[in-house]
């Protein structure tokens, strides 16, 4: 498709192929760095690599060599117009090309997971557009001088002829009503403003892994052979009621015999593969067959279920020890306020629309053995504490000593044997002699019951904490996150001291990448205007093509809103590559007005014929750039979700921008262009006739 744009747009079968020559050779430099530094090619490093991108500088070179041949300059050879055409746009293309890798040295700040699916991407991107550059400055003219025939025909191809038909009575519309084309732009960045505060926010899109887990909690003390009953059971109603979309079912119970994840017998995790999607029968996406699944497990009572991915699963657990979109993590001390409070949260959780699988870590029920002395029975028979408690130990196990044998030691312990200790009764019956030589019954000397106390102690930086985590459906995380922080801090009073909430899961993730971001792009914004004052040396033509950059984000937020996207990481890497292209496109515009006014034309008569002139190239980098996007932002295999917010962003960005481009740059070109004295005499000398010429220049003067 790309290819196809080329071919249309440059009118010239030898141009196209030439431009077309700079994919294959970027991409060997790109997999070249690949290979110095590491990088698989995968999803991640290829997924977002844009042909369009790769090819706009070889684009605007070619199209300006070829626009000169086709001027047909008499008494100058071939290598001369090739050399002026090349060193004409060498500013542009050199310096658009390094302001597109500058906006991806935020994406190698990233940290954590949205480091590790990111990064890959930027480098390889980098990799590409370096090498597209070089190519540019040295191969394409080459190949233009040499492949290029001698005379070409000065007609624009019918793609062209009818875009510059439509877009002449629409530049001179805008030229002479210049106050209303800033309103509805100006009117236009107001409603991205509203339009994106309520987008709601989002980590990264759920990548669908073709396998689902379930994450199921029962009471602690449930048998083993009850749990394993029980799982064959669910098993068996999930490969029965989902035959065309479940290829196998099996359980993990309690922990493994490499205690990476210590669980108790009464977790499990059920994990289910799926079969390829288009033999799916029941549901079309992931997403409901996750909430058929849920619907068929749910009346089964006695346990408490959540599903999510396997992969996804993990990262969770080791990033944030939960395995959940959202976790309220509370800390304390006391282990019954705790339990108290953390049913206060998981309620009103639960209230908030969007709220699925909630749960509240089961730090109580285990059955526990709890002996305490009475201080006044044992001085009542004259009897040391120690004696009693040497016999508490000794039900569980009393070291006496160490046994060596040759270079080898074991320990000595000490332990009743098991009808002693069987139950409570028994270990009453236990004697104890006092100084007097009575036996006197342990039951006399302390209290034995069996309470229900902790099955499971988690500390986070050395304080007690319980978690409360859920999963979000049907909307996004931000939005969810920020409802429960309002009804939490409305409906749940936490005792004064050492108790307090942290938040956790894919929001603290989302949190993180943010801050960094907040921080990095600003930076790179910076490096992009200075670049561009360095190229203009013009403090006020840097601001008019950095303009283009809000510009873009107004098309990358409609799109957003249109597809009912959610602001992500993935779209935020999209808005950072947006803003590259929508500078590019402005400073091949800029440049060539600016050069027609320092040849000595006019002010309206520079806007027109530079706005005309480069319609093409303008035209083309961006649906080159917009159409490498498209089959990004309408896939639906897996991995997918990752990369159809940051194509999405990208299209619509690139269309808003071309669009303003086009029009709005042209308007406020007059008002940022730099004022000196040559330029001012030439205005007054040549004035009245370019303002009869060109009504929009009346701004100006």
């Amino acid at each position: 498709m790309v290819i196809a744009v080329l071919f249309i747009f440059l009118g010239n079968l030898r141009a196209g192929i030439i431009v077309a020559l700079a994919i294959p050779l970027s991409m060997l430099f790109a997999f070249c760095g690949m290979l110095r530094f590491g990088i698989a090619g995968s999803l991640l490093s290829l997924g977002a690599l844009d042909f369009g991108l790769v090819v706009d500088s070889a684009v605007i070179m070619i199209e300006n060599v070829v626009r000169k041949i086709s001027h047909g300059e008499s008494g100058r050879s071939r290598i001369d117009v090739v050399r002026d055409a090349a060193i004409e746009v060498r500013g542009p293309t050199m310096f658009g090309e390094l302001i597109i890798m500058i906006v991806y040295l935020p994406i190698l700040t990233l940290e954590g997971v949205e480091g590790k699916l990111f990064r890959p991407m930027a480098l390889t991107v980098i990799f590409a557009l370096v090498g597209s550059l070089i190519l540019s400055l040295t191969l394409m003219p080459v190949l233009a001088s040499l492949a290029l025939p001698k005379r070409i025909e000065e007609r624009d191809p019918l793609p062209v002829r009818i875009a510059r038909w439509l877009y002449a009575p629409v530049l001179r519309f805008v030229l002479g009503h210049r106050m209303l084309v800033l309103g509805l732009a100006f009117c236009g960045l107001l409603a991205t403003v509203i339009v994106g505060g309520g987008l709601g926010s989002e980590f990264i899109p759920k990548l669908s892994e073709g396998a689902l887990v379930v994450n199921v909690i029962r009471l602690a003390g449930t048998d083993l052979d009850e749990s394993v009953r029980y799982n064959t059971q669910m098993e068996k109603a999930v490969l029965a009621a989902f035959p065309d979309e479940v290829e196998n079912v099996w359980t993990r119970i309690g922990t493994a015999e490499v205690a990476t994840d210590p669980m108790g017998v009464e977790l499990m995790d059920m994990f289910i593969t799926l079969k390829p999607r288009e033999q799916w029968k029941l549901a079309k996406t992931q997403s409901e067959l996750v909430t058929l699944v849920q619907k068929e497990l749910r009346d089964m009572p006695g346990q408490r279920l959540a599903l999510t991915q396997p992969i996804e699963m993990r990262i969770n657990e080791m990033i944030s020890g939960v395995r959940s979109d959202v976790a309220v993590k509370l800390f304390g001390d006391d282990f019954d306020i705790l339990v108290a409070k953390a049913r206060d949260l998981e309620g009103v959780l639960r209230s908030i629309p969007g709220c699925v699988d909630s749960t509240t870590e089961q730090i109580t029920g285990q059955p526990v053995l709890q002996i305490r002395v009475k201080q006044d029975q044992i001085a009542r028979y004259g009897l040391a504490t120690k004696n009693v408690l040497d016999l508490v130990e000794s039900l569980g196990s009393k070291p006496l000593g160490e046994i060596v044998e040759g270079q080898l030691r074991f320990p000595l312990v000490i332990r009743l044997p098991e009808s002693m200790r069987s139950s409570p009764e028994a270990i009453g019956k236990i004697t104890v002699a006092s100084a007097s030589g009575e036996r006197i019954p342990l039951s006399r000397l302390a209290s034995i019951e069996i309470v229900e106390g902790p099955s499971t102690i988690t500390r986070e930086w050395g304080r007690r904490r319980i978690t409360i985590q859920c999963n979000v459906r049907g909307r996004d995380v931000g939005s969810f996150v920020a409802e429960a922080q309002q009804k939490i801090a409305e409906r749940v009073q936490l005792p004064p001291g050492r108790y307090h909430l942290e938040w956790g899961g894919q929001f603290e993730n989302l949190e993180r990448a943010r801050t960094r971001l907040m921080f990095v792009v600003p930076l790179a914004l910076g490096l992009i205007f200075a670049l561009l004052y360095i190229s203009f040396s013009s403090m006020r033509l840097a601001l008019l093509v950095f303009s283009g950059v809000p510009l873009a984000v107004t098309g990358g937020v409609a799109a957003l809103w249109l597809r009912e996207m959610p602001f992500s990481i993935s779209a935020g890497i999209g808005f950072i590559a947006l803003s590259g292209v929508a500078v590019l496109n402005g400073l091949v515009m800029v440049t060539f007005i600016r050069q027609l006014r320092q040849g000595g034309l006019g002010l309206g008569d520079a806007i027109l014929e530079g706005s005309l002139v480069r319609l093409r190239p303008v035209l083309m980098t961006a649906l080159v750039a917009a159409l490498g996007f498209v089959p990004m932002a309408f896939a639906t295999g897996i991995g997918a979700e990752v990369q159809k917010p940051l194509a999405t962003v990208v299209i619509g960005g690139i269309i808003s921008s071309t669009l303003l481009t086009l029009v709005v740059l042209p308007v406020l070109y007059g008002w940022f262009e730099p004022r000196t004295t040559v330029e001012e005499e030439s205005e007054r000398s040549e004035g009245p006739q370019h303002v009869a010429e060109a009504p929009a220049a009346q701004g100006t003067k």
